[in-house]
């Protein structure tokens, strides 16, 4: 190879025949048919840079946020009513005031408790971050399963109930019954939203917080109107107590007289408590803005505290007014759920002329609008909790991928799949769903109020005996609301949530107990991984962590006597990237520099197929791509993706570039570490200071144009060094101005001293970038933006800049936070 040398001003130089090549080499990697496919369902897909949302302003904060929960008022004052006026009759109507009462000083209550969540956990608050930092992860997982549970019982209830609101419509303005479609019509739109979310439906999106203003001021009109009417004493009567035109009204086999029922007696008490259970319901969703705290613009405790209160305040009015003219209309409901109370409410008080149809329409779509969002935040909030309990490794870590549109893809395909086996097994039936609504819901808030209970129980400060207070009302209050819906909503389902319950938490943790298990048998020192050149052979040793499986690969490696060796992280999360490099460099297998290259896309295979082809092409040798893999027991492989396998089909098509799998046998690992046997270590294992240190093989032969600035610079006329330009337009030896991301940092000898080396890209080539006796400079790392000025030199026959001067890009998502 021919290469340029400089010596003192006026020393002669031998000038290459041939100027110097981009450093990235251009390759074609022809796309799967699974991909191709992926992408025309699922569109373009997002980049990392793109997942960072801006901060919202409190009121759309609060709009996004908040329709789980104001929502539920559309709901839960007929709840009461399909359990109370079975036992009393007309009374019934009666008695849903002082229940209603009683939700509303639980309300206050739990508005107060978190509050204070959002005031202590500013970044996440849900009752999982609050149980795990007070209680420990073990404890924690009775928040993780109640919150799990909930989530998926919440698209089930949310969609039947917006599909009620449009049957109501259609029966209470054309007379038309759709109940019988009802389910395949919720089924519809939960697949609707799965798909929607697999492309890249974002909370933080604006679009989301109309339905939830929208809702509040039609529903608003409504009861002022209505209160109004009463008042003045025009407040029209349902009087469907024995309607049959829609199934049959629940009060139909009843007799306007069963309100002379004795209220001690068992079948009172039991239904008085139910129809409580029932109207726990209003409460769900309460805990959306401690979940979702760290999308307020700061100062973000504050902005949340002020929106728990008008929430709380717009779902207490909402309520109250529902059930004022609910027992004043004596809106009965119907069995079948349609026409619902809030859509026979709108036509009672607006009237059957044509102002008050459109009216009538108006409001069911605000709440069907409402429900359908309500339910769409489930899977904002199921996904990211199952990635923060498999974070914890807790969950299968499959939960922890981001998938094509940066969702939690996996995540989002169960809680679609358990919400359909949840409405098909209920028939969608809304009253049968509320009854495992309230265990999960109010497990949840017990959780928050006795963690921070215990919070503040530990520290000496301002108001200390009122937030306990606050906080241990709350627990106990809803520790209760959970005891009386497993016993008295027992028999009507809710044994399902009593009996899956602790299985659940059983399960997460002996899962973690496996992963720990098999953690610990890979941990172990690694072991030096240098190997001698004597072979035209490249190979490529893929890392993702520093343990046993990664130390077998590299020695096999280094049996290979490749020309070059090298070991590469495709790096899809910068912080696991810079906690390996740390690991990698105070380890003994730095004797190999690690280096990091960005995956942007999240597409580890395409990824690694263009490193071996890139690889293959500029250095011309056969390429091994090395894949540590660890091998598990049967009952353990759902546990771990096959990502080797897919990266080894991946490269394996490719010219001059082959895959070669390493297994590691965890369970045989585990078995020596059950019995107190010590892996085998030998003269071959690894050890520091075992057998002669070979030299290090050099990732590239660093012969290279360091001093630049002697060489006569060749401008052409009318270019302006200072513009960017693209990264193919440079010319070697002139100074130009590039703009590009870093798309992987090495640090190697040159001369005996440390450089930093990093390959600057954009959609047109790259450039290698040298940075002289520096091994790390901050910002300069894969993923970064970057502008940079300097000579155009070369390197190992690739051009490049020698310590240029640079300024560092804001990514995308950094302009706001």
């Amino acid at each position: 190879m021919s290469t340029s040398t400089t010596g003192a001003a006026g020393a002669g130089t031998d000038i290459q025949a041939q100027p110097p090549a981009l450093s990235a080499t251009a390759v074609y990697i022809p796309e799967s048919l699974g991909y191709r496919v992926k992408r025309k369902f699922l569109g373009k897909p997002l980049v990392n840079d793109q997942l960072y949302g801006e901060k919202l302003s409190r009121p759309v904060a609060l709009g996004v946020l908040a329709p789980d929960c104001i929502s539920s008022s559309a709901y839960g004052t007929e709840q009461m009513l399909t359990q109370l006026i079975p036992v009393f009759g007309l009374a019934g109507f009666a008695l849903v005031m002082p229940i209603t009462a009683v939700i509303l000083v639980l309300l206050i209550v739990l508005t107060l408790c978190y509050r204070d969540v959002v005031s202590v956990y500013t970044k996440a608050g849900g009752s999982y971050v609050v149980a795990r930092e007070q209680f420990g992860v073990k404890v924690a997982q009775v928040a993780a399963v109640a919150l799990l549970i909930d989530y998926v019982v919440t698209v089930a209830v949310q969609i039947s109930a917006g599909t009620i609101a449009v049957s109501s419509w259609l029966s209470l303005t054309f007379n038309v019954d759709i109940t019988g479609w009802s389910l395949w019509i919720s089924v519809f739109m939960v697949c609707l939203l799965c798909y929607g979310n697999l492309r890249g439906i974002r909370e933080a999106g604006r679009a989301f917080a109309f339905p939830m203003y929208f809702y509040v001021t039609m529903i608003g009109l409504t009861a002022i109107a209505g209160l109004i009417r009463l008042i003045i004493g025009d407040l029209p009567q349902a009087n469907n107590f024995h309607d049959t035109r829609y199934g049959g009204a629940l009060g139909n086999s009843l007799d306007a007289g069963a309100g002379t029922h004795a209220i001690l007696t068992f079948a009172a008490i039991s239904g008085l408590l139910r129809a409580f259970a029932n109207g726990g319901s209003s409460l769900t969703g309460l805990e959306a803005i401690s979940n979702g705290v760290s999308v307020f613009r700061k100062p973000n405790g504050s902005n949340a505290r002020k929106s728990m209160f008008w929430m709380s305040l717009m779902l207490g009015l909402l309520v109250l007014s529902v059930s004022i003219l609910a027992w004043k209309t004596q809106s009965t409901p119907y069995s079948s759920g349609s026409p619902s109370v809030i859509g026979q409410l709108s036509s009672l008080i607006w009237g059957h002329n044509a102002f008050g149809n459109v009216m009538l329409t108006i409001v069911q779509l605000a709440t069907a609008l409402i429900l359908y969002t309500g339910g769409n935040t489930s899977f904002n909030g199921f996904p990211f909790l199952a990635s923060f309990v498999a974070e914890d490794s807790f969950l299968p870590r499959q939960f922890l991928h981001r998938g094509h549109r940066l969702s939690f893809s996996n995540g989002i395909i169960v809680l679609a799949g358990l919400s359909l086996l949840l409405l098909i097994a209920t028939d969608g039936d809304l009253t049968r769903l509320v009854s495992l609504y309230a265990i999960g819901v109010f497990t949840g808030f017990t959780m928050a109020a006795a963690g921070l209970y215990r919070y503040h129980s530990r520290r000496n400060e301002k108001n200390r005996a009122i937030k306990l207070v606050i906080n241990g009302t709350a627990c106990i209050l809803s520790a209760a609301v959970v005891l009386i819906f497993a016993v008295f909503k027992f028999t009507e389902g809710a044994w399902l949530v009593v009996v899956i319950f602790p299985i659940g938490v059983f399960a997460l943790i002996k899962l973690n107990e496996r992963y720990r298990r098999e953690a610990a048998a890979l941990a172990g020192a690694p072991a030096s991984a240098t190997v001698p050149t004597l072979t035209r052979n490249t190979v490529l040793v893929l890392v993702d962590s520093v343990d046993l499986a990664v130390v077998k690969a590299l020695r096999y490696a280094r049996s290979l006597r490749p020309v070059e060796l090298r070991a590469v992280h495709l790096m899809i999360d910068s912080k696991h990237a810079e906690h390996l490099r740390k690991r990698w460099d105070a380890s003994n297998a730095a004797d190999v520099p690690l280096e990091v290259i960005e995956v942007p896309d999240r597409r580890l295979r395409r990824a690694a197929a263009e490193l071996a082809a890139r690889t293959a092409e500029e250095s011309n040798t056969e390429v091994t791509i090395m894949l540590p893999r660890r091998a598990f027991a049967i009952t353990s492989r759902l546990l771990h993706d096959r990502t080797a396998d897919k990266i080894a089909s991946a490269v394996s098509r490719l010219p001059h570039v082959a895959a070669m799998i390493v297994p590691f046998d965890v369970v045989e690992a585990i078995e020596e570490m059950d019995t107190g046997h010590d892996t085998p270590t030998g003269p071959d294992s690894g050890r520091p200071g075992v057998g002669p240190r070979p030299t290090r093989p050099a990732r590239r032969t660093k012969k290279m144009l360091l001093d630049t600035e002697c060489l006569p610079e060749q401008e052409d006329e009318g270019q302006d060094p200072h513009t960017p330009i693209a990264v193919r337009e440079v010319r070697w030896r002139n100074r130009a101005t590039l703009e590009g991301r870093i798309r992987s940092v090495y640090v190697g000898p040159v001369s005996g001293s440390p450089a930093l080396e990093a390959e600057l890209y954009d959609e047109t080539g790259g450039i290698t970038l040298v940075f002289l006796g520096r091994r790390s400079i901050p910002g300069i790392e894969p993923g970064a933006k970057i502008r940079v000025e300097g000579m155009v030199g070369e390197t190992e026959g690739y051009l490049a800049m020698t310590n240029p001067s640079y300024r560092l890009l804001p990514r995308e998502g950094d302009e706001e936070g």
